[in-house]
């Protein structure tokens, strides 16, 4: 179980590395191609519909369930990878630009809910926390984009080369992972059985709870690099791109810090409960950022660290209370289900975000992104009432 767990997780980091690349590079993007608000949006939001589009196709074939997972993974990771390297023969903000970033997204549908899938084959005692490690390798890959442009100086051809070498590694390490004793396989899989999202109180219930997060979540880790520009601008720091970058890196890995604690005290106090504490706190801390916008430098740092300590832990929660309320054979595809809905409303609010900083300032945009998770803690209240 530990080495096929570790071979997942370090496969899970270096192929989810390709997914923020053009927010990583998005400066230098911006000053060769002259990119505006609705270009840069596009291509960020492009990962996500290619996202959901290959989430929702793999839920209603049913792949995860019907087929080796550990090859859906390395297969999925390998394909992301090429189309990731698109990024470096292509024209900045270009349609054959966005398009390869969709394809990195279409690709990745079957790196991350797929990954779950293997995971929770391992433990039904301890999915939380098995999940919650898992997510800590996202949040750890999707750092890394980020860390290689502060290593790199956001050189794109250097920046995007090293986090394709990764997703493609990620592609091979997953063949040599196990399967667990839990896992089960479906011979046929039928569509009607992802109506059990609705018809499950439990299940939806967790699936609204997890919309609510994702409101937030993706917004945050897109944009939270381009704020700090603006913001450490307006203090009068003269280069504010380096501490961006790294203030970025750090909320985003500082995420990962929390998700294995969170998920082990999940499993001993409730899940709901769990939930619900942490969307109350990442909302918080969402609208303290805003208020510290343009204020010190050392507050504002820390704020935003905070709230990328608490704006993800709470992820590997919603998965693990569909995979307890769903029955076993369907629930790769109720979680596929449930990723591919989380990320289609995060096409909306990473599109939305550029154009609302734009218009109304950064302050009322990072506020709003603390709407959702605020939301999401009536929906874990009554979830727990049962």
């Amino acid at each position: 179980m530990t080495r096929s767990l570790a071979l997942l997780l370090l496969a899970e980091f270096c192929a989810m590395s390709l997914w923020f690349v053009s927010s990583a590079v998005l400066p230098t993007l911006v000053r060769d191609g002259d990119l505006g608000p609705l270009q840069t949006g596009l291509l960020s939001m492009a990962v996500q519909v290619g996202f959901v589009c290959g989430a929702l196709a793999l839920s209603i074939h049913g792949t995860a369930d019907r087929f080796d997972p550990r090859r859906v993974f390395s297969i999925s990771a390998l394909v992301a990878s090429a189309a990731n390297l698109m990024l470096t023969v292509t024209e900045p903000g270009s349609v054959a630009q966005v398009l390869s970033r969709f394809g990195t997204g279409l690709c990745l549908a079957g790196v991350y809910p797929v990954g779950m899938k293997i995971a929770i084959g391992w433990t039904v005692q301890r999915r939380g926390m098995v999940i919650g490690a898992l997510i800590s390798a996202l949040a750890f890959g999707s750092a890394a984009p980020h860390g290689l442009a502060l290593f790199g100086d956001a050189d794109l051809h250097l920046t995007v080369g090293l986090a394709s070498a990764m997703g493609a590694l990620g592609g091979v390490l997953i063949l040599g992972a196990g399967l667990g004793p839990h896992h089960t396989r479906s011979p046929a899989f039928h569509p009607k059985a992802l109506f059990l999202m609705w018809r499950l109180r439990a299940v939806r219930l967790a699936t609204l709870g997890y919309l609510a997060h994702m409101w937030e979540l993706y917004a945050f880790w897109a944009w939270i690099g381009s704020a700090l520009i603006v913001s450490f601008q307006e203090r009068g720091l003269a280069d504010p791109e380096p501490a961006a970058r790294l203030i970025t890196f750090l909320a985003i890995a500082a995420g990962a810090a929390l998700c294995i604690p969170v998920g082990a005290l999940a499993d001993r106090v409730g899940k709901t409960k769990v939930a619900g504490g942490v969307l109350a706190l990442s909302g918080t801390l969402a609208l303290a950022s805003s208020l510290s916008f343009a204020g010190p430098i050392w507050l504002t740092t820390v704020l935003v660290i905070a709230w990328g300590m608490a704006v993800l832990p709470d992820s590997a929660l919603f998965s693990a209370l569909v995979a307890d309320a769903a029955p076993s054979q369907h629930t790769g595809s109720l979680i596929t289900l449930q990723t591919a809905l989380g990320f289609l409303l995060t096409a909306f609010t990473i599109q939305v975000a550029p154009m609302l900083a734009g218009a109304h300032g950064w302050p009322l945009t990072l506020a709003l992104f603390g709407l959702g998770p605020l939301l999401g803690v009536e929906v874990m209240r009554r979830l727990a009432r049962g």
